[in-house]
């Protein structure tokens, strides 16, 4: 987990979507507008992509029997998002998992729990097979989109650059992990420290403006099936949890989406990574499953005003 250090000028932190959200902003005054936004942004994306709701937009397409549906512009976004992260990583980030969690035993009750699962039975199913054309969407009969990889990473940066046009300050989003930045930074930047539990080592960095920290975890929201402990990252070959290699991968890059689409996807590559990290040459971490470091690209990165 990701969470902001030093003296922020003013901060607030709350829940939303079984995480926590916390807004730093650097004019104490503007943190009841910025907080409105956030929460206003948050809600907006919910609406269009939690399949956790009956009534979203992207439950609607798991009912559409493969009909080609026309949906709003910002759910469009959304699909759109991730069907790109998933072409830019091979696969390795595919919104088609949703079946695959199903089955595993995976909502939004059973996060950071450990409890027995009734697994159940899932379609196989590709990013490939999904359609996209202007506002129009197409979800084979029996697939079911998950959004989870990219939807919370953009709402960091939505709701980020949201905050920043509505108060004119500098603001940090953190959505459990996802950190994006607006506006002007404090003149000694942003202090994060990059940790996932206690036991795991930290990393003290310092980022700036319009920038993206994501951390992904395969120590977070897991459980117990059938004897085996499961995680909420899936690879998408197997339509298992994916071989925690890593503890967690971190990675900072212009925007939270690219950030977490190559934390995911790395996680997903296991033994890979590193050497597909490096080609990216962002700046990365990697802890192991022994708590050992792996950096890349000039960890910790450098912050940008």
């Amino acid at each position: 987990m990701s969470l902001p250090t030093g003296h922020p000028v003013d901060e607030a932190t709350w829940s939303r979507w079984s995480t926590f959200v916390h807004v730093v902003v650097t004019d104490p005054a503007a943190l009841p507008a910025a907080r409105r936004e956030v929460d206003t942004e948050i809600d907006a994306i919910d609406a269009v992509a939690s399949r956790f709701r009956a009534d979203s937009e992207i439950s609607a397409l798991s009912r559409s029997a493969g009909r080609a549906t026309p949906v709003s512009p910002l759910l469009a976004e959304l699909i759109g998002a991730a069907l790109e992260a998933a072409r830019r990583t091979g696969g390795a980030v595919d919104p088609t998992v949703g079946g695959a969690l199903i089955a595993l035993g995976y909502d939004d009750a059973v996060p950071d729990r450990v409890e027995h699962v009734v697994p159940s039975a899932t379609v196989s199913a590709r990013w490939t097979m999904v359609g996209l054309d202007g506002d129009r969407v197409t979800v084979p009969a029996g697939v079911t989109l998950d959004l989870g990889s990219t939807a919370k990473a953009i709402a960091a940066d939505r709701c980020a650059q949201r905050a920043f046009e509505a108060t004119g300050c500098g603001v940090l989003v953190n959505l459990g992990g996802d950190i994006a930045t607006a506006g002007p930074a404090p003149d000694d930047g942003w202090h994060v420290l990059v940790q996932d539990t206690d036991e795991d080592p930290g990393s003290a960095v310092t980022i700036g403006t319009a920038c993206g920290l994501a951390t992904s975890s395969t120590v977070r929201r897991r459980w117990l099936r059938d004897g085996d402990i499961a995680h909420h990252i899936i690879d998408p070959r197997s339509g298992l949890s994916a071989e925690p290699v890593w503890r967690t991968v971190s990675v900072a890059a212009p925007s939270c989406y690219q950030a977490n689409t190559l934390s995911t996807a790395a996680i997903v590559w296991g033994a890979d990574a590193v050497d597909r990290l490096r080609g990216t040459g962002l700046p990365a971490r990697l802890v192991d499953r022994h708590f050992r470091e792996h950096v890349l690209g000039g960890w910790p990165p450098a912050a940008r005003r």
